[in-house]
Protein backbone atom coordinates (compact mmCIF):
# COMPACT_ATOMS: atom_id res chain seq x y z
CA UNK A 1 0.00 0.00 0.00
CA UNK A 2 2.67 2.56 1.17
CA UNK A 3 5.61 2.39 2.62
CA UNK A 4 7.12 5.86 2.73
CA UNK A 5 4.15 7.78 2.18
CA UNK A 6 6.59 10.91 3.41
CA UNK A 7 8.78 10.99 0.37
CA UNK A 8 8.58 14.45 -1.08
CA UNK A 9 8.62 14.16 -4.80
CA UNK A 10 6.43 17.08 -5.72
CA UNK A 11 5.74 20.63 -3.92
CA UNK A 12 2.19 20.98 -3.80
CA UNK A 13 0.83 24.71 -3.53
CA UNK A 14 -2.23 25.18 -1.95
CA UNK A 15 -4.36 28.13 -1.10
CA UNK A 16 -1.55 30.17 0.66
CA UNK A 17 -0.47 33.26 -0.72
CA UNK A 18 -1.60 36.62 -0.11
CA UNK A 19 -5.29 35.61 0.46
CA UNK A 20 -4.14 33.45 4.11
CA UNK A 21 -0.12 32.39 3.77
CA UNK A 22 -1.73 30.16 7.00
CA UNK A 23 -3.81 28.65 4.86
CA UNK A 24 -3.37 25.00 2.98
CA UNK A 25 -5.55 23.59 0.58
CA UNK A 26 -5.68 20.56 -2.40
CA UNK A 27 -7.61 20.51 -5.53
CA UNK A 28 -10.32 17.79 -5.88
CA UNK A 29 -8.48 14.58 -6.19
CA UNK A 30 -9.76 11.61 -7.06
CA UNK A 31 -10.68 8.52 -4.94
CA UNK A 32 -12.11 5.24 -5.57
CA UNK A 33 -15.65 5.96 -5.30
CA UNK A 34 -15.77 10.21 -5.64
CA UNK A 35 -13.28 12.80 -5.28
CA UNK A 36 -11.99 14.88 -1.72
CA UNK A 37 -10.18 17.86 -0.52
CA UNK A 38 -7.99 19.10 2.20
CA UNK A 39 -7.87 21.96 4.16
CA UNK A 40 -5.68 22.80 6.88
CA UNK A 41 -4.86 26.48 8.67
CA UNK A 42 -2.07 27.18 11.25
CA UNK A 43 -2.66 28.77 14.58
CA UNK A 44 0.66 26.99 16.45
CA UNK A 45 4.06 27.84 16.18
CA UNK A 46 4.45 24.68 14.98
CA UNK A 47 1.06 22.96 13.09
CA UNK A 48 0.03 20.32 15.22
CA UNK A 49 -2.45 18.85 13.23
CA UNK A 50 -1.12 16.43 10.74
CA UNK A 51 -3.54 14.53 7.94
CA UNK A 52 -2.87 11.92 4.87
CA UNK A 53 -4.95 10.46 2.84
CA UNK A 54 -4.12 7.03 0.55
CA UNK A 55 -6.60 6.37 -2.09
CA UNK A 56 -6.07 2.71 -4.26
CA UNK A 57 -8.57 1.10 -6.89
CA UNK A 58 -10.17 -0.46 -4.28
CA UNK A 59 -9.44 1.24 -0.94
CA UNK A 60 -9.42 4.76 0.69
CA UNK A 61 -7.45 5.38 3.52
CA UNK A 62 -7.92 8.68 5.58
CA UNK A 63 -6.31 10.06 8.76
CA UNK A 64 -6.55 13.52 10.91
CA UNK A 65 -3.80 13.52 13.95
CA UNK A 66 -4.24 16.77 16.61
CA UNK A 67 -1.21 17.03 18.09
CA UNK A 68 -0.96 18.54 21.41
CA UNK A 69 2.08 19.55 23.71
CA UNK A 70 4.06 19.89 20.45
CA UNK A 71 4.29 18.04 16.72
CA UNK A 72 6.09 15.36 17.60
CA UNK A 73 3.19 12.28 17.85
CA UNK A 74 1.03 13.73 15.32
CA UNK A 75 4.33 13.47 12.95
CA UNK A 76 5.06 9.96 14.33
CA UNK A 77 1.46 8.90 13.44
CA UNK A 78 1.40 10.17 9.46
CA UNK A 79 4.77 7.75 9.57
CA UNK A 80 3.54 4.53 10.96
CA UNK A 81 -0.01 4.01 11.02
CA UNK A 82 -0.81 3.13 7.50
CA UNK A 83 2.41 1.04 7.70
CA UNK A 84 1.05 -0.86 10.33
CA UNK A 85 -2.67 -1.24 8.75
CA UNK A 86 -0.54 -2.79 5.35
CA UNK A 87 0.85 -4.91 7.84
CA UNK A 88 -1.96 -6.50 9.61
CA UNK A 89 -3.82 -6.31 6.75
CA UNK A 90 -1.69 -8.73 4.79
CA UNK A 91 -1.20 -11.09 7.61
CA UNK A 92 -4.60 -11.32 8.75
CA UNK A 93 -6.12 -11.95 4.84
CA UNK A 94 -8.27 -8.20 4.86
CA UNK A 95 -9.39 -5.65 6.91
CA UNK A 96 -11.49 -6.15 10.38
CA UNK A 97 -11.89 -3.81 13.66
CA UNK A 98 -9.40 -6.06 15.11
CA UNK A 99 -6.74 -5.21 12.61
CA UNK A 100 -7.36 -1.63 13.53
CA UNK A 101 -7.09 -2.06 16.74
CA UNK A 102 -3.87 -3.88 16.37
CA UNK A 103 -2.45 -0.58 13.89
CA UNK A 104 -2.94 1.74 16.98
CA UNK A 105 -1.58 -0.51 19.05
CA UNK A 106 1.37 -0.64 17.28
CA UNK A 107 2.26 2.80 16.70
CA UNK A 108 1.48 3.63 20.35
CA UNK A 109 3.77 1.33 21.28
CA UNK A 110 6.10 2.45 18.78
CA UNK A 111 5.80 5.90 19.88
CA UNK A 112 6.03 5.13 23.69
CA UNK A 113 9.54 3.20 22.34
CA UNK A 114 11.19 6.36 20.82
CA UNK A 115 9.88 8.55 23.40
CA UNK A 116 11.99 5.99 25.90
CA UNK A 117 15.08 6.44 23.60
CA UNK A 118 14.80 10.14 23.35
CA UNK A 119 14.89 10.48 26.76
CA UNK A 120 18.14 11.57 28.05
CA UNK A 121 18.06 14.21 25.45
CA UNK A 122 14.49 15.32 25.29
CA UNK A 123 12.79 14.34 28.50
CA UNK A 124 9.92 16.45 27.82
CA UNK A 125 8.74 14.50 24.72
CA UNK A 126 7.19 12.46 28.06
CA UNK A 127 4.19 15.31 27.67
CA UNK A 128 3.71 15.11 23.56
CA UNK A 129 0.60 13.18 22.15
CA UNK A 130 -1.73 13.58 19.49
CA UNK A 131 -5.60 12.51 19.00
CA UNK A 132 -6.23 9.78 16.49
CA UNK A 133 -9.13 9.64 13.67
CA UNK A 134 -8.89 6.94 11.06
CA UNK A 135 -11.60 6.12 8.15
CA UNK A 136 -11.25 3.09 5.73
CA UNK A 137 -13.42 2.59 2.75
CA UNK A 138 -13.18 -1.03 2.03
CA UNK A 139 -15.88 -3.38 -0.68
CA UNK A 140 -17.96 -0.26 0.07
CA UNK A 141 -17.32 -1.01 4.06
CA UNK A 142 -17.09 1.81 6.27
CA UNK A 143 -14.11 1.65 8.89
CA UNK A 144 -13.91 4.56 11.48
CA UNK A 145 -11.80 4.50 14.94
CA UNK A 146 -10.29 7.73 17.07
CA UNK A 147 -8.78 8.48 19.71
CA UNK A 148 -9.62 11.74 21.37
CA UNK A 149 -11.96 14.34 19.87
CA UNK A 150 -11.58 14.85 16.15
CA UNK A 151 -14.59 14.11 14.79
CA UNK A 152 -16.21 12.01 11.51
CA UNK A 153 -19.22 12.95 10.07
CA UNK A 154 -21.49 11.46 7.27
CA UNK A 155 -23.81 14.01 5.16
CA UNK A 156 -26.94 11.66 4.20
CA UNK A 157 -29.86 12.28 2.10
CA UNK A 158 -32.51 12.35 4.69
CA UNK A 159 -35.36 9.13 5.27
CA UNK A 160 -39.02 9.23 5.32
CA UNK A 161 -40.17 10.42 8.39
CA UNK A 162 -37.33 12.05 9.61
CA UNK A 163 -37.67 15.76 10.27
CA UNK A 164 -35.67 16.91 7.33
CA UNK A 165 -37.15 14.87 4.74
CA UNK A 166 -35.70 15.49 1.19
CA UNK A 167 -32.74 17.03 2.92
CA UNK A 168 -29.55 16.57 4.22
CA UNK A 169 -28.70 15.27 7.72
CA UNK A 170 -25.74 14.63 9.62
CA UNK A 171 -24.87 11.54 11.42
CA UNK A 172 -21.96 11.38 13.78
CA UNK A 173 -19.86 8.41 13.34
CA UNK A 174 -17.21 9.23 15.79
CA UNK A 175 -16.80 9.35 19.53
CA UNK A 176 -15.61 12.59 21.51
CA UNK A 177 -13.13 11.61 23.74
CA UNK A 178 -13.44 14.65 26.06
CA UNK A 179 -14.40 14.71 29.66
CA UNK A 180 -16.30 18.43 28.36
CA UNK A 181 -18.89 15.39 27.21
CA UNK A 182 -20.41 14.49 30.93
CA UNK A 183 -20.42 10.97 29.62
CA UNK A 184 -16.77 10.50 29.17
CA UNK A 185 -16.19 12.49 32.16
CA UNK A 186 -18.74 9.42 34.20
CA UNK A 187 -16.76 7.03 31.98
CA UNK A 188 -13.26 8.20 33.69
CA UNK A 189 -14.79 8.96 36.99
CA UNK A 190 -16.26 5.55 37.09
CA UNK A 191 -12.68 3.94 36.36
CA UNK A 192 -10.90 5.55 39.30
CA UNK A 193 -13.37 5.64 41.81
CA UNK A 194 -10.81 5.74 45.00
CA UNK A 195 -9.15 10.12 43.31
CA UNK A 196 -11.80 12.51 44.09
CA UNK A 197 -10.07 14.82 41.50
CA UNK A 198 -9.54 12.51 38.58
CA UNK A 199 -11.36 14.92 36.66
CA UNK A 200 -11.42 18.69 37.58
CA UNK A 201 -12.69 21.97 36.23
CA UNK A 202 -10.58 24.58 35.53
CA UNK A 203 -11.03 27.98 34.77
CA UNK A 204 -14.34 26.75 33.03
CA UNK A 205 -12.95 23.69 31.25
CA UNK A 206 -13.07 19.97 32.09
CA UNK A 207 -9.58 18.38 32.38
CA UNK A 208 -8.05 14.98 33.03
CA UNK A 209 -6.06 15.83 36.60
CA UNK A 210 -6.67 19.70 35.41
CA UNK A 211 -4.08 19.26 32.84
CA UNK A 212 -5.77 17.40 29.24
CA UNK A 213 -9.55 17.24 28.13
CA UNK A 214 -9.38 13.95 26.37
CA UNK A 215 -9.17 10.93 27.68
CA UNK A 216 -7.64 8.70 24.48
CA UNK A 217 -4.40 9.34 23.01
CA UNK A 218 -1.61 8.28 21.64
CA UNK A 219 1.79 9.51 23.33
CA UNK A 220 1.16 11.55 26.65
CA UNK A 221 3.46 8.52 28.14
CA UNK A 222 3.82 10.08 31.60
CA UNK A 223 -0.32 9.97 32.43
CA UNK A 224 0.04 6.97 31.01
CA UNK A 225 3.18 5.20 32.60
CA UNK A 226 4.21 6.81 36.07
CA UNK A 227 8.29 6.21 35.61
CA UNK A 228 8.11 8.76 33.61
CA UNK A 229 6.00 11.22 35.83
CA UNK A 230 8.36 10.31 38.82
CA UNK A 231 11.35 10.58 36.64
CA UNK A 232 13.26 13.81 38.24
CA UNK A 233 14.50 14.70 34.98
CA UNK A 234 10.94 14.81 33.62
CA UNK A 235 9.94 17.01 36.39
CA UNK A 236 12.45 19.70 35.53
CA UNK A 237 9.77 20.26 32.63
CA UNK A 238 6.40 19.33 33.64
CA UNK A 239 5.07 19.24 37.27
CA UNK A 240 4.79 16.03 38.34
CA UNK A 241 1.13 14.13 38.96
CA UNK A 242 2.24 11.04 40.64
CA UNK A 243 -0.08 8.80 39.20
CA UNK A 244 -1.34 5.22 41.31
CA UNK A 245 -2.51 4.05 37.55
CA UNK A 246 -2.86 4.93 33.93
CA UNK A 247 -5.47 7.77 33.40
CA UNK A 248 -5.67 7.93 29.87
CA UNK A 249 -5.84 4.39 26.75
CA UNK A 250 -4.94 4.01 23.56
CA UNK A 251 -7.98 2.00 22.58
CA UNK A 252 -9.73 3.67 19.76
CA UNK A 253 -13.08 3.07 20.08
CA UNK A 254 -14.42 1.34 16.29
CA UNK A 255 -17.51 1.78 14.47
CA UNK A 256 -18.32 -0.02 11.19
CA UNK A 257 -21.01 1.01 8.94
CA UNK A 258 -21.79 -0.91 5.05
CA UNK A 259 -21.99 2.13 2.68
CA UNK A 260 -25.66 3.24 1.22
CA UNK A 261 -26.82 4.73 -1.66
CA UNK A 262 -28.10 7.74 0.61
CA UNK A 263 -24.82 8.33 2.00
CA UNK A 264 -23.30 11.18 0.08
CA UNK A 265 -20.45 12.76 1.58
CA UNK A 266 -17.71 12.21 4.36
CA UNK A 267 -16.16 15.32 6.91
CA UNK A 268 -12.80 14.03 9.10
CA UNK A 269 -12.31 16.78 10.40
CA UNK A 270 -9.80 17.87 13.98
CA UNK A 271 -11.70 19.80 16.44
CA UNK A 272 -10.57 22.78 15.49
CA UNK A 273 -13.64 23.01 12.97
CA UNK A 274 -16.43 21.34 15.12
CA UNK A 275 -15.40 24.23 18.29
CA UNK A 276 -16.79 27.10 15.85
CA UNK A 277 -20.03 24.62 13.79
CA UNK A 278 -22.06 22.24 14.52
CA UNK A 279 -22.25 18.83 12.62
CA UNK A 280 -25.65 20.20 11.01
CA UNK A 281 -23.62 23.41 9.79
CA UNK A 282 -20.99 21.59 8.40
CA UNK A 283 -23.08 19.07 6.66
CA UNK A 284 -25.38 22.12 5.29
CA UNK A 285 -22.56 24.10 4.48
CA UNK A 286 -21.33 21.08 2.08
CA UNK A 287 -24.51 20.60 0.93
CA UNK A 288 -25.16 23.80 -0.88
CA UNK A 289 -21.93 24.51 -1.94
CA UNK A 290 -19.93 23.37 -5.00
CA UNK A 291 -17.10 20.72 -4.64
CA UNK A 292 -14.32 22.52 -5.89
CA UNK A 293 -12.57 23.89 -2.48
CA UNK A 294 -15.16 23.09 -0.46
CA UNK A 295 -12.38 21.70 2.77
CA UNK A 296 -10.75 25.40 2.51
CA UNK A 297 -14.70 27.10 2.46
CA UNK A 298 -15.36 25.29 5.33
CA UNK A 299 -12.28 26.45 7.25
CA UNK A 300 -12.74 29.83 6.16
CA UNK A 301 -16.57 29.83 7.55
CA UNK A 302 -14.80 28.22 10.95
CA UNK A 303 -12.26 31.21 10.79
CA UNK A 304 -15.62 33.96 10.07
CA UNK A 305 -17.20 32.69 13.01
CA UNK A 306 -14.03 32.90 14.98
CA UNK A 307 -13.54 36.69 14.09
CA UNK A 308 -16.99 37.27 14.99
CA UNK A 309 -16.88 35.68 18.37
CA UNK A 310 -13.60 38.25 19.05
CA UNK A 311 -15.87 41.23 17.64
CA UNK A 312 -13.09 41.84 14.91
CA UNK A 313 -12.89 41.57 11.39
CA UNK A 314 -11.96 38.25 9.64
CA UNK A 315 -9.13 40.01 7.27
CA UNK A 316 -7.48 41.14 10.34
CA UNK A 317 -7.89 37.67 12.10
CA UNK A 318 -5.83 36.58 8.20
CA UNK A 319 -3.15 38.99 9.25
CA UNK A 320 -2.37 37.85 12.84
CA UNK A 321 0.94 35.33 12.66
CA UNK A 322 0.89 32.13 13.97
CA UNK A 323 2.03 31.11 17.43
CA UNK A 324 -0.25 34.34 18.38
CA UNK A 325 -3.26 32.83 16.19
CA UNK A 326 -3.02 30.20 18.99
CA UNK A 327 -5.08 32.75 21.04
CA UNK A 328 -7.76 33.36 18.52
CA UNK A 329 -8.26 29.47 17.80
CA UNK A 330 -6.45 26.55 17.43
CA UNK A 331 -5.09 24.50 14.55
CA UNK A 332 -7.84 23.03 11.93
CA UNK A 333 -7.82 20.05 9.75
CA UNK A 334 -10.63 19.13 6.97
CA UNK A 335 -11.21 16.56 4.64
CA UNK A 336 -14.16 16.06 2.64
CA UNK A 337 -14.53 12.83 1.21
CA UNK A 338 -17.53 12.38 -1.40
CA UNK A 339 -19.31 9.37 -1.89
CA UNK A 340 -20.54 8.84 -5.75
CA UNK A 341 -20.69 5.07 -5.41
CA UNK A 342 -19.18 4.44 -8.39
CA UNK A 343 -15.05 3.75 -9.59
CA UNK A 344 -14.87 7.53 -11.26
CA UNK A 345 -12.54 10.11 -11.31
CA UNK A 346 -14.04 13.90 -11.36
CA UNK A 347 -13.59 13.93 -14.81
CA UNK A 348 -16.05 10.86 -14.89
CA UNK A 349 -13.48 8.32 -16.66
CA UNK A 350 -12.62 4.87 -14.79
CA UNK A 351 -9.28 4.78 -12.22
CA UNK A 352 -6.50 2.88 -13.81
CA UNK A 353 -6.18 -0.58 -11.95
CA UNK A 354 -2.75 -0.12 -9.87
CA UNK A 355 -3.50 3.82 -9.64
CA UNK A 356 -1.98 4.96 -6.12
CA UNK A 357 -1.92 7.75 -4.41
CA UNK A 358 -0.84 9.16 -1.41
CA UNK A 359 -0.98 12.95 -0.10
CA UNK A 360 0.14 14.37 3.56
CA UNK A 361 -0.35 17.78 4.43
CA UNK A 362 2.27 20.43 5.00
CA UNK A 363 4.73 19.53 7.95
CA UNK A 364 4.11 23.34 8.25
CA UNK A 365 2.26 25.51 6.71
CA UNK A 366 4.25 28.93 6.18
CA UNK A 367 6.66 26.53 4.65
CA UNK A 368 3.71 25.72 2.28
CA UNK A 369 5.52 21.96 1.49
CA UNK A 370 3.05 19.10 1.03
CA UNK A 371 4.19 15.43 -0.15
CA UNK A 372 2.43 14.10 -2.68
CA UNK A 373 3.15 10.15 -4.02
CA UNK A 374 1.75 8.86 -7.49
CA UNK A 375 2.69 5.07 -7.44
Amino acid sequence: MLERCLRPLEMCFGGGGDDETLLWDTDLKPHASGNYSIAVVQANSSLEDQAQVFTSPSATFVGVYDGHGGPQASRFITNHLFSFLRKFTAEEGGLSEEVIKKAFESTEEEFLRFVKQSWIARPQMASVGSCCLLGVISNDVLYVANLGDSRAVLGREALEGEVNCGGVVAERLSTDHNVGVEEVRKEVEALHPDDAHIVVCTRGVWRIKGIIQVSRSIGDAYLKKPNFDTNPLFQQFVFPVYLKRPVMTAEPSILTRKLKPNDLFLIFASDGLWENLTDEEVVQIISKSPRIGIAKRLVTVALEEVAKKREMRYDDLKKVEKGLRRHFHDDITVIVLYLDHSKKSINGSSRHKGDYDCINTPIDIFSQTADYVHL
